[in-house]
């Protein structure tokens, strides 16, 4: 037997036994409620080989759902048994099994978990790394997750008239077109300041959403909502960084901007992840209404950098963290405090703002 079929029955045999020791899938699609969400938990970049102690502050927190922003496993890989394998290894996580039990958790994914480092839509494997995807999270056999020939973006909406949260899962890889490196001359000198490789992409053919996912998206901005929670696994706001982020492609950016105005959506915070530090950025350009974007990273892996940021409200954090979003609907205007937790639960970042903050200005009594 040479190397690789021994490699081979390896690989079957611990996909095997992971399925047999892994909990009953917890369906990750959670019915609508009519109960208002009044914490919602989140978080990313999570090592599926490495101790996970911050579970236990997420569920000391009691949210009512969890978002995997991404990076929730680091798979690279284009064999599918292997990123099967990385899966159960985070189902096998005993942190990620008490909150499987403990709330609903909803996911989607980066380039780690999709399957290749910065990858978009050349990914050759990206169809059968969602269907992985898809299992591994419970997702019902007739969502529309699983029945478009698409992405994996979703959405969610919660709460009785008055008190409604939305949350958007977007997917910035199925259909993500090419990034823009700058010269190895220049990225050397950038090195220095920790900014990354990248620049702006721009032209008719430069895409983070494919068309699919901005009709989709245009539909929900115009459902009636109170808050609307915009998850995206690259940061939103973010600018200067050099790395992955939505000023890689500022027309998609622009776009998604012009769209909250144009369908008048109120109440839009962004959740993101994937920069392996946590921080808060604020947007108030050419807008009704300030944007606020709460970056968590990661869960596991962090570095102490400090990469530039035009938008950057206040300091970084660079230990393990998870985000939480308060909602407190019993004020007469209620209040949202967006926070970053460590492993022991202790509130390290803060900021709050009030829902009358976040309304067009026709909309604000």
């Amino acid at each position: 037997m040479n190397k690789l079929q021994r490699l081979s029955l390896f690989l079957s045999a611990l996909v095997c036994a992971a399925c047999q020791l892994a909990p009953a899938p917890v369906p990750s699609t959670p019915a609508p409620s009519m109960d208002p969400i009044r914490i919602i938990a989140f978080g990313s970049c999570a090592e599926q080989d490495q101790p996970q102690p911050i579970w236990d502050a997420v569920i000391a927190s009691r949210p009512d759902r969890f978002v995997f922003l991404g990076d929730n496993i680091y798979g690279d890989t284009t064999d599918m048994a292997v990123l099967r394998a990385k899966y159960e290894q985070l189902g096998q996580q005993p942190g990620y099994r008490r909150l499987r039990e403990s709330t609903q958790v909803v996911a989607t994914w980066d380039d780690h978990d999709y399957g290749v480092n910065d990858g978009g839509a050349e990914y050759p494997q990206k169809a059968a790394s969602k269907a992985v995807f898809l299992d591994f999270f419970g997702e019902p056999a007739d969502s529309e997750r699983r029945l478009r020939d698409g992405g994996i973006y979703t959405a969610y909406l919660d709460g009785p008239p008055g008190r409604r949260v939305q949350l958007l899962l977007l997917d910035t890889r199925w259909d993500r077109s090419p990034l823009t490196r700058v010269s190895e001359a220049e990225y050397a000198a950038r090195r220095q300041r920790y900014v990354g490789p990248y620049t702006a992409t721009t032209g008719p053919d430069a895409r983070l959403l494919g068309e699919d996912q901005w009709s989709w998206l245009e539909a929900e901005l115009r459902r009636p909502a109170e808050v609307r929670i915009i998850a995206t696994s690259i940061p939103f706001l973010q600018e200067g960084s050099g790395w992955e982020n939505w000023s890689n492609f500022p027309d998609e950016r622009r776009r998604l901007i012009d769209l909250i105005v144009d369908t008048g959506a109120g109440g839009v915070l962004f959740i993101t992840g994937d920069t392996h530090r946590a921080q808060f950025s604020r947007w108030t350009d050419g807008v009704p209404y300030p944007l606020w974007e709460v970056n968590s990273s990661g869960l596991t892996r962090n570095y102490d950098r400090p990469v530039p940021d035009q938008y950057r409200v206040g300091d970084i954090y660079t230990d393990d963290n998870y985000g939480l979003i308060r909602i407190d609907w019993e004020k007469s205007d209620p209040e949202i405090h967006m926070e970053i937790r460590n492993v022991e639960n202790a509130l390290v970042m803060q900021q709050t703002v009030r829902l009358s903050e976040l309304q067009m200005p026709s909309a604000v009594r």
